[in-house]
């Protein structure tokens, strides 16, 4: 890529809905990620993730500090506000596309309800506008579900997966 290649990237990516891109196209790697303020009246958050990109990213977390609440039955369904009053994380998908658990459709999930994640671990795709976004976890827990169904489209700020932090 040239430098005006680079420059028409960026102006495309600054006038888009995108927070963070990342190309990378023979062995050369470009990520173009955007600054964002935080809110003041917003408490900082435990773990914040950032937007996913191409070939890797993350989703976005919000946590919730955990009251005094009964945790639910292994058969239970938690709804992602009943998620918040447990102190799970909740891993957002950061922008509107298809969710994909597995890299194929021949493939296993990448994840499932109970595994053990860490730091680094892809927990499923987001296809947006022909783009496959890796979105991967950023903190050690036990994710105890996953929302959305295989090929499922998904909104920005949508719950993907709750996850109980170790």
């Amino acid at each position: 890529m040239n430098f005006e290649e680079i420059k028409e990237l960026v102006e495309i990516i600054s006038t888009r809905n995108v927070n963070e891109f990342e190309l990378e196209r023979a062995g050369i790697k470009i990520r173009i990620s955007k600054n964002q303020p935080l809110a003041a009246a917003a408490p900082a958050p435990l773990n914040s993730l950032t937007p996913p990109a191409v070939g890797g990213g993350a989703g976005t977390v919000v946590t919730q500090p955990a009251p005094a609440a009964p945790t639910a039955s292994p058969g239970s369904v938690l709804a992602p506000a009943d998620a918040e009053e447990e102190g799970l994380l909740l891993v957002k998908s950061p922008m509107v596309g298809t969710f994909y658990a597995a890299p194929s459709p021949e493939s296993p999930p990448y994840i499932t309800a109970s595994e053990e994640v860490s730091p680094g671990k892809v927990l499923c795709i987001i296809e947006a506008m022909k783009l496959m976004n890796e979105i991967e976890c950023e903190v050690s827990g036990t994710v105890v579900r996953v929302y959305p169904e295989n090929g499922q489209p998904v909104e920005f700020g949508e719950t993907l997966f709750s996850i109980r932090p170790r």
